[in-house]
């Protein structure tokens, strides 16, 4: 497997929260090699960001199952039932609303990662394919995502 990341990302977050991450603004900075990727992406309103989460750690005694946030209130369940970002292969994935692209920078709004994060995809969000109707998910996920975004 040979995965090398397109770009990092830049902004004001040092370390990982599990709050509040939707009115924060990032720019992902995009290698100049694939800078001209970026071209028509500005006719989107959201793009989806496929990161490496750099700074996660994986200890499979304490991570495959967990309490989601490591909230004892919530259900124990294995890390495939959850978005923690301490996982087998620490890769996150983000639905964000793009502010601009200008150049080899590509501004956007709620994406959940830190500064530095190496990112390693852009892809434009498609609703066909990005959607889905009729969804259920369990009662903790409410309680996970009051005040996530």
């Amino acid at each position: 497997m040979n995965i090398k990341p397109i770009g990092f990302v830049r902004n004001e977050v040092l370390s990982p929260h599990n709050e509040e991450w939707g009115e924060e603004i990032s720019e992902i900075i995009v290698n100049k090699e694939y800078a001209k990727g970026l071209i028509g992406l500005e006719e989107f309103t959201h793009a989806i960001i496929i990161f490496y989460m750099h700074k996660a750690s994986y200890i499979e005694e304490r991570h495959l199952v967990r309490h989601p946030q490591e909230r004892e209130e919530l259900p124990k369940i294995g890390i495939f039932a959850q978005r923690a970002r301490h996982r087998p292969n620490p890769i996150g994935i983000t639905a964000v609303q793009i502010i601009s692209v200008e150049g080899n920078i590509l501004t956007v709004k709620g994406l959940d990662a830190i500064n530095e994060t190496p990112v390693l995809d852009i892809k434009p969000y498609f609703p066909d394919f990005d959607k889905r109707e009729d969804v259920d998910v369990p009662d903790w996920v409410q309680e996970v995502m009051k005040n996530y975004y």
